[in-house]
């Protein structure tokens, strides 16, 4: 017995020919869902990118106790329990976060592993002089921005991409494996995460009217481009999408070419899809992780079942996907587990669970039947108290700075961490989700998430639902206090937060539809971070304000914007804040900073 998983990254469902989207050109992605049982409800977890591949590794959520990080000492990881049951794993990835700070305890779990380089700003290629950068409608910049822009020079033809090298490497994988037996391979695709960098044969599928500046890399933030921008977006991912379905039918060649449908699983999935302007907004993260975002398309092939071009409605999530493949290959899942094998679901659409739980760590924690989707924001708006419970203390690009380990103490052990302790550091995220409030939807009724509800019977049996999973996943007391849950017993009156927030749905709802601009502020909000930093007063101001250190990190990836831009980006930084901000006097600044 084999299996392949294809890993995309950032595969919008909505786009998909298998999710009702007729208008773009994905022949074997049409090839793929006749061969497949196509999973109408499959849902993220933790999000985003690396929590949801310690997701496939570890069978259980990882948000409530961390956010973005390594595979931790205690961890289960299914490719190394493989390996170490006989099948043999191999890697083929373009993914550059694995090799980060944040990311690099993934590989080595395999049997063998190749690094295809060059995605999204990956330190590949070393360029002193400054590349040369187009205008463009992005607000981008720092060292990300220009390091894609220098590895994009050694791109100039389709073979040298990184997503083409990956699947080389795959096929490649496959030609001198296909007689053997018992072996996993995972092709893991960064695209068509952005920036939506393809070629000339494949934007000429998707003809549009555009003579704007260059933007194949929105940035995650409110819209505030025209809507032929907008427009031009989607028609870049749309192109980068066609570029994947071409590499796509190269591995669905091979499984035709050596006969592996009759041994051979295959899996098509994704971590989480991508707002390319519904809304109002822009990528993922700085808002509630709607539909748009979390729930996801999967397509499974199983040999031993041989069922094809048929549909399931089942709730399964990316947790399932790692006991699937244990399971396949007769490897007993561990207790610590909490995905379960979808082999039921694909013989008979059995149910494998009642709710299922996602979020990223500080943000909404959310929880979905597969009917209602209930996200749940901190209950005051300091979004605290919130914690890191990690042995690895590294962020996705850098290590912790000393001064967050100031206050390190010993917690648990958890039930999932072999009896081990873990530290326990304080944390504040990025975001915040009381800018949003607590927001109830009906998927039956509203598909679209356009009309939140008021209903406390609804809420109070989703916030049961809710609790449990917390429970279940061992999730930290801080975490319940944050939110407003009980830590024993169930759900009263007393912890419904839906109309106790109304105002904040309702604002938020407009956050994204903005009236003020850059011309509305005349001081301090017109200067950039950059300019921010280099007065002490100033910066302490900024940090008090806005609740946001200007740290290194911060200043490389926004350090060009002003407070103004960053509110698009960060919604907890209100217009409110800007006034006051504003309104600071012109001798604390720097001689001739301020206009």
């Amino acid at each position: 017995m084999k299996a392949i998983m294809i890993m995309f990254d950032t595969l919008n469902r909505r786009f998909l020919p298998a999710y009702g989207a007729d208008w773009n050109h994905l022949p074997n992605f049409r090839r793929l869902q006749e061969r497949t049982v196509t999973f109408d409800n499959c849902y993220g977890g933790s999000m985003p990118c690396m929590p949801a591949r310690r997701e496939l590794h570890t069978g259980r959520y990882n948000f409530l106790h961390r956010s973005w990080g390594p595979l931790e000492p205690f961890d289960d990881s299914m490719p190394e329990m493989l390996r170490t049951s006989g099948v043999y794993t191999h890697l083929v990835t373009d993914h550059q976060h694995y090799w980060e700070d944040g990311g690099a305890t993934y590989h080595n779990r395999y049997s063998s592993y190749e690094f295809c380089r060059g995605q999204e700003g990956d330190r590949w290629k070393g360029h002193v002089g400054e590349p040369l950068i187009p205008a463009t409608a992005s607000w981008r910049s720092g060292s990300l921005w220009r390091q894609d822009w220098v590895n994009r020079q050694y791109m100039t033809d389709i073979a040298d991409h990184p997503q083409t090298k990956t699947f080389d490497a795959g096929v490649e994988f496959i030609k001198a494996n296909h007689a053997e037996d018992r072996w996993f391979l995972q092709v893991e695709c960064f695209d068509p995460h952005e920036p939506f960098f393809s070629y000339d044969r494949h934007k000429e599928r998707y003809p549009h009217d555009y003579d704007g500046p260059h933007f194949d890399w929105p940035d995650y933030r409110a819209v505030t481009e025209k809507p032929g921008e907008v427009e031009h977006a989607r028609m870049e991912y749309a192109a980068l999408l066609s570029m994947c379905d071409d590499s796509l039918g190269r591995v669905l060649d091979a499984m035709d070419e050596y006969g592996l449908w009759d041994d051979t699983m295959l899996i098509v999935c994704t971590d989480h899809g991508l707002l390319l302007g519904e809304r109002g907004w822009w990528g993922k993260n700085v808002q509630p992780w709607y539909e748009e975002n979390i729930h996801t398309p999967l397509f499974v092939w199983d040999p031993r079942l041989h069922v094809k071009d048929e549909r399931r409605s089942s709730l399964v999530q990316t947790i399932d996907f790692g006991p699937t493949l244990l399971d396949f290959f007769g490897v007993t899942p561990t207790e610590d587990m909490q995905g379960r094998p979808l082999s039921g679901v694909i013989s008979t659409d059995e149910q494998v669970r009642e709710a299922g739980l996602f979020g990223s760590h500080g943000g909404h924690v959310c929880i979905t039947d597969g009917r209602y989707v209930y996200m749940r924001a901190c209950v005051t708006p300091e979004n605290q108290p919130l914690e890191q419970y990690t042995l690895m203390p590294t962020h996705m690009d850098h290590r912790f700075a000393p001064g967050e380990l100031k206050d390190i103490s010993l917690a648990g052990p958890f039930p999932f961490t072999k009896q081990v302790q873990v530290m326990r550091l304080p944390a504040k995220a990025l975001g915040n989700p009381y800018i949003f409030g607590t927001l109830l939807f009906d998927l039956q009724t509203d598909p679209e998430q356009q009309k939140p509800l008021r209903d406390e019977e609804v809420e109070t049996r989703m916030a049961n639902l809710l609790v449990a999973a917390m429970r279940a996943n061992h999730t930290p007391a801080s975490q319940f206090e944050r939110l407003g849950l009980p830590l024993v017993g169930a759900v009263g009156p007393e912890h419904l937060l839906i109309d106790r927030q109304w105002a904040q749905v309702k604002n938020g709802e407009r956050l994204s539809q903005r009236n003020d601009d850059s011309s509305s502020y005349h001081r301090c909000v017109r200067l950039t971070l950059n300019e921010v930093v280099k007065d002490a007063r100033l910066s302490a101001a900024f940090r008090t304000i806005f609740g946001l250190d200007l740290s290194s990190t911060v200043l490389d990836r926004f350090g060009h914007l002003t407070p103004w831009q960053l509110s698009f980006l960060m919604p907890n930084v209100t217009s409110d804040m800007l006034r006051v901000f504003d309104a600071i006097p012109a001798e604390w600044s720097s001689a001739g900073a301020l206009p």
